[in-house]
């Protein structure tokens, strides 16, 4: 009896909520195909739009949920995209295709004039998107680990997120009958880059176009709109995690129309809340092989539905509960901490210096990570950097960039390791990581790669931060110019957001390769360019003295 009691109330619970689908023309009469959830009992609400490339039917359960928060919830299939007409051209349509959809919405009398958007990644690309167009009644965004200019999600230092670019165009591209991709890991060796595409299986012409045009050019125009975020007026609910490959894009956002916004009110309705998460882990507690513990657990729903219910709906008891501007996780303590902007104040940049007698290759060295600067001239650590065994990413997955033990890459002779003593009580650090190298080669081009390291006691060994840069791009991604064989340089490696606290008894620890493939492209060395076809074995040197001092850069509690 109880279980047929629990049923009947389940189904009308169910009930209340209606479920249409409709199609909305646009501007030149592609009809895209869209589900609408409602209360029937209410007659008019403001709006929740998603608007995605990956199936709109998969947002049943999220319908329903804002359906009965009291919205109305939309979700839409992209342009060329399962129910709607057209032709998918990634990110090419969705602007215009946003302004028309919510154009539509608010002239639909169940809508109360006001719409907001919401979405990750691709689904969090379109409300920026869209919100750049400037749409009426456009009220909210709350974009979640995604960008506002796509070259910056796509390249980082001049080298180019390979796995994750060329498998997500695989699945989203049209193949020819009974195609199927051939090895990944052996595709992505291929050269020329430019031709990575068939060497996976068949031709896709989007990802060609990516990958010809690795510089910020006027290639990227469309889908760079960082320089339009101040003129906007939205309140923007930004959410992204450290480990997530659009970590610094999506924190990028929120600094842009935090403290650059022309608009005051604006300025002040930013929110970001920033994890231990890596993409497919957003609010969750095990990331990778680390587990961060109950406290890393975010209702992200919980989390929008204040945001919505603040500035969709206008709840005023929602608008009565002040809100830090931004919500941070400390890695390593396990803390939630609240700030009121990003980089949170009271840290300071602090320099760990590396040491070595040109014996830092293998974990099994003597590389040491110091407080103290150099006093004389060390030996350079030296490292050959072979395009054909390129230094491997570990984790290898496209999509899993979390925190995994690096100790299987460590061993490897052509990965520099520096590691600091254990340390006698915790160090805290939040805010942007960096890396400055002195660094040379004997090849026209070559890549740095950086990892921050925490070392537990057992030698468990997970990365918090990495960070990539391409020699030639040292000074301009816009103008590159080829590395002069043995002199050195400076260079800075971005290694991104994080915030962490390195336990007593644990160690610090720097690695330093060639590579960090395939999550990054190989560098062939040569500074041919896209389209070159040969390779070179890079000696790659970084340098330890007072006048050319190699550090990590930390902004320390």
């Amino acid at each position: 009896m109880k279980h047929l009691l629990f049923l009947l109330l389940a189904t009308s619970a169910f009930a209340e909520v209606k479920t249409e689908t409709i199609t909305i023309a646009m501007r030149d009469g592609v009809k895209l195909t869209a589900d609408l959830y409602r209360d029937e009992a209410i007659n008019k609400a403001p709006v929740i739009l998603t608007r995605t490339p990956y199936d709109r039917t998969k947002q049943k359960g999220t319908g329903e949920k804002w359906a009965k928060a009291g919205y109305i919830f939309i979700a839409q299939d992209c342009r060329g995209k399962f129910g709607s007409e057209g032709t998918f051209a990634p990110y090419n349509n969705e602007g215009q295709d946003g302004y028309d959809t919510i154009e539509w919405i608010t002239r639909q009398p169940w809508c109360s004039g006001r719409v907001g958007m919401m979405g990750g990644s691709y689904v969090g690309g379109v409300q920026w998107q869209a919100a750049a167009e400037h749409p009426p009644g456009l009220a909210v965004i709350a974009p979640q680990a995604t960008w506002s200019s796509f070259y910056r999600n796509l390249y980082l230092g001049g080298s180019v997120r390979l796995a994750l670019i060329a498998g997500w165009i695989a699945g989203n591209s049209p193949k020819p009958e009974g195609a199927k991709p051939n090895d990944f890991n052996e595709a992505f060796l291929h050269l020329p880059l430019s031709e990575v595409d068939t060497a996976i299986g068949w031709d896709m012409p989007w990802l060609d176009a990516f990958l010809t045009h690795p510089e910020p050019n006027g290639f990227w125009t469309r889908l760079d709109l960082t320089s339009r975020l101040p003129d906007l007026q939205l309140p923007a609910l930004h959410v992204v995690g450290y480990h997530d490959y659009f970590s610094r894009e999506s924190v990028d956002n929120f600094m842009i129309m935090q403290k650059q916004a022309r608009d005051a009110k604006t300025r002040q309705q930013q929110r970001l809340i920033l994890g231990p998460w890596d993409h497919g882990s957003v609010g969750k507690t095990k990331v990778a092989e680390v587990d961060f513990g109950p406290e890393a657990a975010a209702d992200t729903f919980a989390i929008q539905l204040d945001w919505f219910d603040r500035h969709l709906k206008q709840d005023p008891a929602a608008l009565s509960k002040p809100f830090p501007p931004v919500r941070y996780f400390s890695m390593g303590d396990n803390v939630w901490h609240d700030a009121q902007t990003w980089p949170p104040e009271g840290f300071k940049a602090t320099s760990f210096y590396l040491h070595s007698d040109g014996k830092a290759n293998t974990r099994k060295g003597n590389g040491l990570l110091l407080f103290e600067k150099p006093s004389a001239d060390q030996p350079a650590d030296t490292f050959r950097a072979d395009p054909a065994n390129p230094a491997p990413s570990t984790p290898k997955k496209a999509a899993v960039w979390g925190p995994v033990d690096q100790g299987a890459t460590e061993d490897r002779d052509d990965v520099l390791v520096y590691t600091s003593e254990p340390m006698s009580e915790p160090l805290t650090f939040a805010g942007n990581a960096e890396a400055k190298l002195h660094v040379s080669t004997d090849t026209p081009d070559a890549d740095w790669a950086v990892k921050l390291i925490d070392v537990h006691p057992d030698g468990f060994a997970p990365h918090i931060a990495r960070g990539i840069l391409r020699g030639r791009y040292r000074d301009s991604l816009v103008q590159p110019e080829p590395l002069e064989p043995g002199r050195v340089y400076e260079i800075e490696v971005d290694l991104g957001p994080v915030a962490a606290t390195i336990a007593a008894g644990h160690r610090l620890r720097v690695d330093v390769s060639g590579a960090d493939f395939p999550l990054y492209d190989r560098n062939p060395n040569t500074a041919e360019g896209i389209r070159g076809g040969g390779t070179a074995i890079a000696t790659e040197q970084v340098h330890h003295s007072p006048a050319a001092a190699s550090c990590i850069i930390l902004p320390l509690k």
